[in-house]
């Protein structure tokens, strides 16, 4: 690598001037109450994917993989995203239940981080979702064999063109090895950021689903 690179990445860097602070006065005692708050400034900002997340996940060895998927859904019982049940982030899933959620705003300064747990959602709220899709989306969820190695394009785009004529004038139905995941949190973590790196942090807590929730400053 050239070494005229390397110090323009080291050079890179950008001072949060907002002295808007995140405090325990200003913040909602209820984290998803706070979360909308802070999705629905993410979205007036006219951002692109405000829903983007990284969702981070682990084999039962503990090597981690991570990847960006799109929020589709939140409530008081946690976070839920769509995938193939049959792709990496699956499996691991199936493996490690614990995975983690971080949501980033540059424009606004602000970030969510969240750990928790797991679990599939019913068939009936998968289908409900489906049914939304474009189509093109819902005949790639059949056809698409992910994380799968293949040959070329040209194999995934036949793959295509099959399930576009098993489906011809038909309604796409949900694929059995589709659906969604719900995040079910333990902690949710706002972070915003301030000047000279000295960043505002609050952190929700709970022993389980059921329990208060209890906010932490971190440093």
């Amino acid at each position: 690598l050239e070494r005229e690179g390397m110090d323009a990445i080291g050079n890179l860097r950008h001072d949060h001037n907002d002295d808007i602070g995140l405090d325990e006065d200003n913040i909602s005692l209820n984290p998803f109450d706070q979360f909308k708050q802070w999705m629905d400034e993410a979205i007036a900002e006219k951002m692109h994917e405000p829903n983007g997340m990284c969702l981070s996940t682990c084999t039962k060895e503990g090597r981690p993989s991570s990847r960006i998927v799109l929020l589709k859904d939140f409530d008081d019982r946690g976070f839920v995203f769509f995938t193939n049940y049959q792709g990496r982030k699956a499996r691991e899933m199936e493996e490690n239940p614990f995975v983690s959620l971080n949501f980033w705003w540059g424009p606004l300064s602000k970030q969510v981080r969240i750990e928790g747990r797991v679990s599939k959602v019913s068939a009936e709220e998968s289908t409900a979702y489906f049914v939304t899709r474009p189509r093109g989306s819902q005949l790639g969820a059949w056809a698409s064999p992910q994380s799968q190695v293949i040959e070329n394009r040209e194999q995934l785009e036949k793959l295509v063109e099959d399930i576009e004529h098993r489906f011809r004038d038909k309604d796409v139905t949900l694929p059995p090895h589709w659906g969604g995941f719900r995040v079910v949190p333990s902690k949710i973590e706002f972070w915003k950021g301030r000047k000279s790196r000295l960043h505002d942090r609050l952190r929700f807590e709970r022993d389980d689903e059921n329990a208060e929730w209890k906010i932490k400053r971190l440093a």
